[in-house]
């Protein structure tokens, strides 16, 4: 007689084409149905020790995982800190950290994951528009831009996507939901007028070399700040782009390209390159454009902006990114008649359909100018023959560089944000620590007004602070 199985181990039978199967129940559906899973194997003796594994990781809940009921901050934790932080880059951590801890989190967090809508996700996204900036509400109002908003969505998106995929939850709440439009950033590029102005001035401000290698090869900030004299190659004009800097938390970090197109080599046109040549000989620095404030340390990408900001004021071009600088490059060069494949491996561009993207009115506007060449060459058409078909070259310009007079030391800067918005800073050094703090104002005046007060009011607190620590 054969032994009878005890009861919540499983069953156990031979099937028909000679292999043994063993079921076992996971639950009931709502009919009162059980609900079975199954292992198959050549032997009963194997079959017997698959069911014996099935029921054991059935009865024990698996590691790390979530109950029922768990809150929206507990699976969102868990979700960044062991599916997404391990294979993030440092920036790209900080940028899910900002998402989840600033924003999803202390709105959303409280909601028990299968109790979360969709309606409670809109809700949210509008509010993020409204009032959810947490700094420099001055300068940009108090809601997100759309362009973060988007970002905190995606976000949202996936930790939602992959609790689906958990059978957490049956659907993601987020697919339902209306994202502000996808408008990309307005590109802005120089005229060859303005470029002119601009290397004029910045050969009087000490920033002629770093600009007119950006204008000639549309490095990105970043990659601009990391180079090293030893990536130029000064016989050939081979310059090898093999890392960037960036800030994390605060320190400056030198990490290798986000991307394999990232890392690659750009010839230097024989002008630049002489240029650079002039200035290798003067500098005792590894890094081609060294910080002035620390020794063996690159420049701050943000005191390249704050740099690039002071001498397009003063050389009266239009206020524009320093990004803006790599699309005048990638402008210029398409309009000078460089193929779309060479540009997108200079750039850095993982295809060439990205670069295509980016500057399709420059490439349409090429077709135009490609047709009318066509239709004056074969056609001999009378109305092609008013078209100007040729990149012009600007006359020389007959700009005066600004020679400003330097601040005396003490008395901080000021710098002009926009048209209706002034900043003033004034960043002492105490106790080692440099202690920065800013004041915006509408008029130029009445900045330089609240900068005098504020410098008032920080030697004095700093007075105060010094003479209690005296006294302990």
């Amino acid at each position: 007689m054969a032994k009878r199985r005890t009861r919540g181990d499983g069953s156990l039978h031979l099937r028909k084409d000679g292999r043994w199967e063993g079921r076992y129940v996971v639950g009931y559906d709502d009919k009162g149905l059980p609900v079975t899973k199954n292992v198959l194997a050549k032997t009963k003796l194997e079959c017997t020790a698959k069911l014996a594994q099935l029921r054991d990781t059935l009865k024990e809940p698996a590691p790390d995982q979530p109950k029922p009921g768990i809150l929206l901050v507990d699976w969102l934790d868990l979700w960044y800190q062991g599916y997404k932080k391990p294979n993030l880059r440092p920036n790209t951590q900080m940028s899910y950290e900002r998402r989840i801890y600033q924003h999803i989190t202390p709105a959303l967090g409280q909601i028990q994951l299968d109790k979360l809508t969709t309606a409670d996700i809109q809700e949210f996204y509008a509010n993020l528009k409204k009032n959810d900036r947490l700094l420099r509400t001055e300068l940009y109002g108090e809601g997100l831009s759309d362009q973060t908003v988007r970002g905190i969505h995606t976000t949202l998106h996936a930790a939602l996507d992959k609790a689906v995929e958990e059978n957490l939850i049956f659907r993601n709440p987020s697919e339902g939901c209306k994202l502000p439009s996808a408008r990309p950033r307005e590109m802005k590029v120089l005229t060859p007028e303005e470029i002119q102005r601009l290397l004029i001035q910045a050969r009087e401000d000490g920033c002629y070399e770093l600009l007119l290698l950006e204008l000639s090869t549309g490095l990105r900030r970043g990659e601009i700040c990391a180079l090293q004299w030893n990536d130029l190659d000064l016989k050939t004009g081979a310059l090898q782009v093999e890392r960037q800097v960036h800030r994390v938390r605060g320190e400056l970090v030198v990490s290798p390209p986000k991307t394999k197109a990232g890392r690659r080599t750009v010839l230097l046109p024989p002008p630049v390159l002489s240029v650079l040549k002039a200035c290798r000989a003067t500098s005792t620095s590894r890094w081609m454009f060294p910080s002035p404030v620390k020794e063996d340390s690159p420049m701050d990408p943000a005191a390249v902006r704050k740099r690039l900001s002071t001498v397009l004021n003063r050389a009266d071009c239009k206020r524009l990114r320093f990004h803006d600088l790599r699309h005048t490059f990638a402008t210029t060069s398409l309009e000078h008649g460089m193929d779309v494949k060479t540009l997108s491996t200079i750039i850095g561009h993982v295809s060439s359909s990205t670069t295509l993207n980016i500057y399709a009115h420059v490439t349409d506007e090429m077709q135009r100018t490609a047709a009318a060449k066509i239709d004056r060459g074969i056609v001999k058409s009378e109305a092609a023959q008013e078209v100007d078909t040729a990149p012009r070259n600007p006359l020389p310009s007959t700009f005066q560089p600004y020679k400003g007079q330097r601040r005396k030391p003490g008395t901080g800067c000021v710098s002009q944000i926009s048209e209706t918005l002034w900043e003033g800073r004034y960043s002492p050094t105490i106790n080692g620590k440099r202690m920065a703090r800013n004041v915006y104002a509408k008029t130029e005046k009445e900045c330089e007004e609240k900068l005098a007060a504020l410098i008032r009011e920080m030697k004095q607190e700093f007075a105060t602070m010094k003479t209690q620590a005296t006294a302990v």
